[in-house]
């Protein structure tokens, strides 16, 4: 595929960092792990039913990293997938995880992409229908930040499409991984989007959710999801 990236200021440290965390202890012990992602799954189903591509919508994984979401979705029937995330590390396990299910599972009609990306200087050389974040956005803690990445995500839904966004909720952690977290209503964070997108966006629902790391602690996050013409 033909992908573009710049390298904005911090690119540099948000990889090192990134590459520690993920370097620096087993994929299952990550506090947001999940050996289930039936949130993401269902929700990214809900919008496929929705486009006229269906299935065969092209989905995007935003700082998906090792997530097993990529292998949850050719389950269930995807044929376009893709994972970005500034993560080497990340990426790399994901796609030898996804290797073995591959061979486990001949019959899955999925392609699936892995690209090494920061995603606040991302131009994306194609379209996407929807694009999935669970745990990128909240650590988006500057106002230029966000707005970077609202131009990434925009870039990449130039067609529109479907977007669902999980963030720590507004009683959620004020930090994980090192990092200081921007916390969010679903009120808050759907302010987000349409201070953004503004008669562009239209916000389709949120719901709370309650996940459990691995080391038994409780994270509550807010989803929203919405539709960009």
């Amino acid at each position: 595929m033909n992908e573009r990236a710049t390298q904005p200021a911090g690119t540099a440290a948000r990889r090192e960092h990134w590459e520690s965390v993920y370097c620096g202890r087993e994929l299952e012990g990550l506090s947001w792990y999940q050996d289930d992602p039936a949130i993401s799954a269902s929700l990214i189903g809900e919008a496929a039913k929705d486009l006229p591509t269906g299935l065969d919508s092209a989905v995007i994984d935003a700082g998906g990293g090792s997530s097993v979401l990529a292998g949850r979705l050719a389950a269930a029937g995807f044929t376009d997938v893709t994972v970005a995330d500034i993560s080497a590390a990340a990426l790399a396990a994901a796609q030898a995880r996804a290797a073995a299910e591959a061979r486990a599972a001949a019959e899955a009609r999925a392609t699936t992409h892995y690209l090494n990306v920061d995603l606040l200087g991302w131009r994306p050389g194609r379209a996407y229908q929807i694009w999935h974040d669970r745990a990128v956005f909240h650590f988006l803690v500057s106002a230029a930040d966000r707005a970077a990445y609202l131009r990434t995500l925009r870039a990449a839904l130039a067609g529109g499409g479907a977007i669902i966004i999980a963030t720590f909720a507004a009683d959620g952690p004020d930090r994980c991984s090192g990092l200081p977290t921007a916390r969010y209503s679903a009120d808050e964070l759907a302010a987000e989007l349409t201070a953004a997108y503004g008669d562009a966006v239209t916000i389709t629902g949120n719901r709370a959710e309650e996940h459990h790391t691995p080391s038994v602690a409780i994270q509550r996050f807010t989803w929203v999801t919405a539709d960009l013409s």
